[in-house]
């Protein structure tokens, strides 16, 4: 099996903490150049620096902040204008918007949401597919929610948007398979990262139960008995931009333990 992404070059979003940095670990491992995107320069220079280098890479990164849409579309141009190998694959991926129940959400709310989930994936779809499209080939992989198939309690913003970055993802795969462009989602269940940690605190401080009391109420619902850890949604990000994948096209991946009750 074909998973070596030597000679590749990988912008993979929100990648300072968390399954972002766990997917830019796994790329690079596989022999891939990243390139890390997130607002916390002093985050990324660490994180870039401890990649793992087994072709000898030079990793870099964008310092950008999804909140400002405009902001991140510059700086993946400038990058781009600066470095003409382009980019052969593309990981949108950053922070999930805040819980809580639907009807109470602020139009500001969805229209930030919006902006930071479906808007930065177009820009920078727009950016990286030209060259793409130029070379036949490339992979477009991102980050959503089980939320895509099933829709959460509590999630009630998160559960909208993932929706609509569902449904943008398979229709642009349509578009662009004849390219030789892949567009694939990852839906992590509950994986053991800060996003993970804060929604538990939120629910302990709604519900007056413990930690322990959330945390077994979860598990139950998961077959596999346990959280997910960010590694494991970086290996099936890895697989999907790996040549081996080069037929898998338009599809949902869960990585969930089994949790979410459809096929």
């Amino acid at each position: 099996m074909n998973l070596s992404l030597t000679s590749q070059y990988a912008l993979v979003g929100g990648s300072t903490q968390g399954i972002g940095q766990a997917v830019a670990e796994e790329l690079a491992r596989l022999g891939a150049t990243v390139v890390l995107l997130a607002r916390n320069e002093a985050r990324l220079q660490e994180v870039a620096a401890a990649l793992p280098t087994p072709v000898g890479q030079t990793h870099t990164y964008l310092v950008a902040d999804y909140t400002q849409p405009v902001q991140v579309q510059q700086r993946v141009a400038a990058y781009l204008a600066a470095n003409p190998a382009g980019i052969d694959v593309l990981v949108n991926n950053t922070g999930g918007p805040a819980g809580g129940p639907l009807l109470e959400a602020s139009a500001d709310a969805l229209r930030a949401a919006f902006e930071q989930h479906v808007v930065c994936n177009q820009l920078l779809a727009q950016a990286v597919v030209p060259g793409m499209q130029q070379r036949g080939r490339g992979r477009i992989i991102n980050i959503i929610s089980t939320s895509v198939k099933q829709p959460l309690p509590g999630l009630g913003v998160s559960n909208t948007i993932r929706g609509a970055v569902g449904n943008w993802a398979k229709t642009l795969a349509n578009e662009l398979g004849p390219a030789g462009i892949t567009v694939n989602n990852v839906l992590p269940g509950a994986t053991l990262t800060q996003r993970h940690t804060s929604l538990i605190e939120k629910k302990t401080a709604q519900t007056g139960q413990t930690t322990e009391q959330v945390e077994a109420g979860m598990l139950r619902l998961i077959p596999a008995g346990r959280f997910g850890l960010a590694a494991e949604v970086g290996a099936a990000v890895a697989f999907l931009a790996s040549p081996a994948a080069a037929y898998i096209n338009g599809i949902n991946v869960p990585v969930d333990g089994g949790r979410t009750s459809s096929l």
